[in-house]
């Protein structure tokens, strides 16, 4: 049992676990059926999007580019769809995907190829995107009525739909099915592929991974165009869920995704983390905000929380890998 919560993981989940036995006590509301699938839908985006940034913190870096790819691959693509009239969904997606992967290429590039610092990087390009999709594309919201239909549909699939005692329908969105095997996926790409040790032993000692025969290019183009692509695809998604695409969305959602990253458990120095783990940290942190709604508590305040959860993760992280050094040298 002491071996089983040294894991970030079991610790995340069992704090979970407390937290929503707590909320539930407060408010009954939080265990209701519509609540417990918004809950799980809320999780769809942020999740996706957290599988990219795992990779990139694991293998040593930071990316906070990630909303503003997101954005504009998802109003590029519908743009497109407009002007050209074109229909269906999986051409979309990946088109999305594709413009969300070579933005993350030029991450890469610029950190491997120009021996920049990743989070200067990041940001920079996150405003050069942001800015210039806002000033040469335009910055009108697409509302339900313009929104291609076929996305629409989609992201309304529902896996379960039932009524509740007031004959409201209440449903779960099948987009959690995409989320997981894309979970599934990366999960599997870091655990049992040579690149993906690969990527874990490059975050823990770069010039260790060189010796080992791992490719630093490789490691390093990877996970940014990773974490790109995921961007692009999650973004797309996003705007078939809500019905509509806003250039101006995700605004501060690189604080929630990182900030859930190393509440499950991924470290700032590279070298750990985990899709399990992840996950539990996206879960948590949208709960938290959840309940707060539930609550009454304003917005500005749960924005507190959320950076409050940021600094006390981190310094746990910090803590923790400065015990597992000096244990290594004692």
């Amino acid at each position: 049992m002491k071996a089983l919560f040294r894991r970030s993981e079991a610790v995340v989940a069992l704090v979970l676990l407390l937290a929503m036995i707590g909320i539930g006590a407060l408010n009954p509301a939080f265990f209701s059926l519509s609540n417990l699938f918004s809950l799980a839908r809320s999780n769809v985006v942020n999740g996706i999007m957290a599988l990219g940034v795992l990779t990139v913190m694991i293998s040593g870096g930071i990316d906070v580019s990630f909303p503003a790819f997101a954005i504009a691959a998802m109003y590029l693509t519908i743009r497109l769809m407009l002007a050209v009239q074109w229909s269906g969904v999986i051409g979309p997606f990946l088109l999305a995907t594709a413009i969300g992967l070579a933005l993350g290429l030029l991450n890469a590039a610029l950190v491997h190829g120009l021996r920049m610092i990743p989070l200067i990087v990041t940001l920079g390009t996150g405003a050069l995107v942001r800015g210039a999709l806002l000033g040469l594309v335009g910055t009108s919201q697409i509302n339900i009525d313009r929104m291609p239909p076929e996305l629409i549909r989609f992201g309304s699939t529902e896996l379960v739909a039932v009524r509740d005692a007031s004959g409201a329908h209440i449903g779960l969105s099948a987009m959690i099915l995409i989320y997981l095997a894309l979970a599934l996926l990366v999960h599997l790409f870091l655990g049992r592929t040579l690149l993906g040790r690969g990527v874990y032993a490059y975050g823990d000692d770069r010039e260790a991974a060189r010796r080992a025969g791992f490719s630093p290019p490789w490691i390093v183009f990877t996970v940014y165009g990773l974490a790109g692509a995921l961007a692009g695809f999650a973004g797309l998604l996003h705007a078939s869920m809500i019905w509509l695409a806003n250039p101006r969305d995700f605004i501060g959602l690189e604080l929630d995704v990182i900030a859930a990253v190393v509440l499950g458990g991924a470290s700032i120095f590279g070298g750990r983390g985990s899709v399990p783990g992840t996950m539990l940290g996206v879960f948590l942190l949208v709960m938290i905000s959840n309940s707060l709604i539930l609550m009454h508590i304003p917005t500005t305040w749960q924005r507190v929380v959320v950076g409050l959860i940021v600094i006390a993760a981190t310094a746990i992280t910090s803590w923790r890998d400065r015990r597992r050094l000096a244990r290594g040298l004692a």
